[in-house]
């Protein structure tokens, strides 16, 4: 670092935060802009700056080189883990999401060219389009969860009219390491029930403190989402940092490293981060559950700068899956699916269990707090909250865009699953905190069961597009509704009429996933609608995958496009389109 390039700004500046009203100090470090409350902040973060040598656009990729040991430690602890599931694990129960298309890839796809496809692919799709979703590569020691797989990208590479299929893991931490061991050493989320999942924990903290295990490089296992922010292609895992990928011009995926944002990263990173489409940045969180605040939120220039942490205070630890922001607000969900490990060994629960009793809480602070001393706490009735479809501001009132769910139970995405999950029925509703009179209130806007909501991200909000569920995780349609159109009353099933403008059916056996809206043109130049909806489908009467595009606009029963797919593509999470410029700027 050339510390001739950092110029200091005396001057008094008019504050960048209106809500901190005071005077500050600046900083100019190469493309980013520090603020300080004064000099001294400034010498301190000045110094720091000048002795990290990994301050730079690039250099704070870590790449990820985890020292896990084998030798006689390592297999005591392993005979152990095996008496405890042989004495305590049923292992007749059935593994629901090993099995199916919901069972793992067996292995990577390297880019497979000029695959057939029916119809055409429009221009604007050219880019890749990407979808993770947990693929473990060893079978479970005992339980298996859902989220518990290992993170697999599967991408659609389109160059002019011409498809590259594609499959590769994120080569997590985790992954290395019980690759060196050849099997599974890390905990599950599906182990974390009754004194079985205590036990597990246990082995799992001897694990780590024989240094068997490292985790110096955290434990995720990046299978949930996908986000693009300041060049960077991310992959996503709440309970641990980023993973940076690399899109090749071939399609190929590589992993490139684990990002800290120069080590101001010391946290968990939500899998749903929010970019700005005007401004770049991008506003994020993560949770915890050694100590209060539980909650952290934090905002990263268009540049990639993070800006220091905001502690936001809760009563207990949660789940917080997804957050939302608006113009000048950010939204906490503050809802009671609480982390209780006691409650998992007295009740028999998951280590997450939802407490019926308590009020749903929504937190609205202005997005540029230093602080939660701005916060505005709102109650509605309980409820929990895995996606948000949009948020915007009118007038006094914050609105809110979301799938409500009541009474949800872990524990039934877990490996004994029943066909149909009726505590998973999601419906879209409207929120709205009034900043002016402090009151709450919301309206529901669907039937059940809609989950996975896309919009066109340019836009504040009329179109929402979603996923039509059967049972907790098959999709079996994709929906349009109209904002600015009132629901029809009594609705028990999501069909055409009032709100409802689109139903996309997939048809008796064939499943899709989170279908991801590409504008026809970027920006605001077109119509809210007009552009397409990518999504992955599977058909369970021949074994074949697909990728599909449907005109957004009309919701056709006839695809724009079918990309037949060379090999099975297991179901998934969440979706994300590249677009060719994203390409070229990573690229560089």
């Amino acid at each position: 670092l050339n510390t001739e390039a950092l110029s200091l700004n005396e001057s008094r500046t008019q504050p960048f935060i209106v809500l901190n009203a005071k005077t500050h100090y600046v900083m100019d470090v190469g493309p980013w802009t520090l603020r300080f409350q004064n000099r001294r902040e400034m010498a301190e973060d000045k110094s720091k700056l000048v002795n990290d040598d990994r301050v730079g656009a690039e250099k704070g990729i870590l790449e990820v080189k985890p020292s896990p040991q084998k030798g006689l430690k390592s297999t005591l602890i392993d005979w152990l883990e095996q008496l405890i599931v042989k004495l305590m694990y049923d292992s007749s129960q059935p593994q629901h999401y090993l099995s199916g298309n919901f069972g793992p890839a067996p292995t990577e796809t390297p880019p497979t060219h000029n695959l057939p496809v029916k119809g055409h692919l429009p221009e604007c799709l050219n880019g890749e389009f990407v979808r993770v979703g947990p693929n473990p590569k060893f079978p479970p020691v005992a339980a298996y969860h859902w989220f518990d797989g290992d993170g697999m990208i599967h991408g659609l590479r389109i160059k002019d009219g011409k498809a590259t299929y594609v499959s590769r893991f994120v080569k997590t931490s985790r992954l290395k390491q019980e690759e060196f061991f050849g099997g599974s050493k890390f905990m599950k989320v599906g182990d974390l029930k009754g004194l079985f999942g205590l036990l597990m924990v246990n082995i799992y903290k001897l694990r780590e403190k024989a240094k068997v295990l490292d985790l110096s490089y955290g434990n995720g296992t990046a299978n949930t989402n996908l986000i693009y922010h300041h060049g960077k292609l991310l992959a996503l895992q709440e309970a641990d940092k980023p993973y940076v990928l690399k899109v090749l011009e071939d399609g190929d995926l590589q992993t490139l490293g684990m990002i800290d944002y120069d080590k101001r990263l010391a946290h968990s990173f939500t899998a749903h981060p929010k970019v700005d489409p005007v401004t770049g940045e991008m506003f994020t969180f993560g949770y915890g559950h050694e100590g209060p605040p539980y909650i952290t939120y934090r905002v990263i220039s268009k540049d990639g700068f993070m800006h220091d942490p905001v502690p936001i205070t809760i009563s207990e630890p949660i789940m917080m899956h997804d957050f939302a922001i608006t113009e000048n607000y950010a939204i906490f969900l503050d809802l009671p699916l609480y982390f209780r490990p006691k409650d998992m060994v007295k009740d028999k629960k998951l280590i997450y269990s939802f407490d019926a009793s308590k009020k749903a809480r929504f937190g609205v602070l202005p997005r540029y707090a230093k602080d939660d001393l701005l916060i505005r706490w709102f109650e509605l009735p309980n409820c929990f909250i895995f996606h948000n479809a949009n948020a915007w501001e009118e007038g006094d009132e914050v609105v809110l865009i979301t799938c409500r769910l009541e009474n949800p139970d872990l524990d039934m995405v877990n490996g004994e699953v029943k066909e149909k999950l009726e505590n998973f029925s999601n419906e879209l509703y409207e929120m709205r905190f009034n900043m002016k009179s402090g009151l709450a209130s919301q309206k529901k806007l669907s039937a059940s069961a809609v989950d996975f909501p896309r919009v066109n991200e340019y836009y504040t909000g009329r179109y929402v597009y979603g996923t039509i569920l059967d049972s907790i995780a098959k999709v079996k349609g994709i929906v349009k509704f109209d904002l600015h159109t009132e629901p029809e009353a009594g609705k028990e099933k999501i069909e055409v009429g009032g709100n409802v403008v689109g139903v996309f059916d997939l048809g008796p056996g064939r499943f899709g996933s989170e279908a991801v809206f590409v504008p026809r043109e970027p920006g605001t130049t077109c119509e809210e609608d007009d552009g397409y909806l990518i999504f992955f489908a599977h058909d369970e009467n021949t074994g074949k995958s697909a990728v599909n595009v449907i005109d957004a606009k009309t919701m056709s029963a006839d695809p724009v496009a079918v990309v037949e797919l060379p090999y099975r593509v297991p179901y998934g999470f969440h979706a994300f389109f590249v677009t060719e410029e994203q390409l070229k700027e990573q690229a560089n």
